[in-house]
């Protein structure tokens, strides 16, 4: 979006581009997580919008599911001009471009990429195929440990907590690990 501001005394227009404020999760246990981040990163700034915060990379267990490899999850902030549906189709092509393989109705399962829309503004979202907030974040520590990072004074829309407040109140029981070198 566009907003053009005319100096009546200068006589000279200033184009001011409103930016989306939009946080994605990144999750992955199979492969090379760490490179894979970095080509997601690197793909979500060229096709989303700029990342201007990231968080430490975690390592936790896998949630719903039993798999031998744990999770890496790191959190994004990216500014963007584009809607949240452009957003979410947008990371759907960047994971299938990295190589990952939806596999619809089969419940939690291990995964090469996974690009979650945590927020986008303090929008809500509830369509069939989008719901923002994320609808289990605030019920999730691999969610809420690396958010913490980046937004942890950010207040979600329909709980009116900040995300400081869900993780000292979130129930999830799971060890979530600071990436050492990170």
């Amino acid at each position: 979006m566009y907003l053009y501001c005319l100096n009546k005394k200068t006589e000279t227009v200033k184009i001011i581009i409103d930016m989306n404020h939009v946080w994605l999760l990144l999750g992955a246990n199979l492969g090379n997580e760490l490179q894979l981040f970095s080509q997601a990163i690197a793909a979500i700034e060229s096709q989303i919008g700029v990342c201007v915060a990231q968080s430490y990379v975690y390592t936790s267990p896998p949630w719903g599911f039993s798999h031998a490899n744990k999770f890496y999850n790191q959190a994004l902030e990216v500014k963007t001009e584009l809607s949240a549906e452009s957003v979410l189709q947008a990371c759907l092509l960047i994971e299938q471009d990295l190589g990952r393989t939806r596999k619809f109705n089969s419940g939690y399962q291990a995964r090469i990429i996974d690009i979650d829309i945590v927020y986008y503004n303090s929008s809500i979202i509830d369509l069939e195929y989008l719901h923002i907030p994320h609808s289990l974040m605030h019920t999730r520590k691999f969610t809420l440990v690396p958010l913490s990072d980046i937004a942890p004074e950010y207040m979600h829309p329909i709980l009116h907590k900040t995300t400081l407040q869900l993780l000292a109140e979130c129930v999830d029981d799971a060890t979530v690990t600071r990436l050492e070198g990170e």
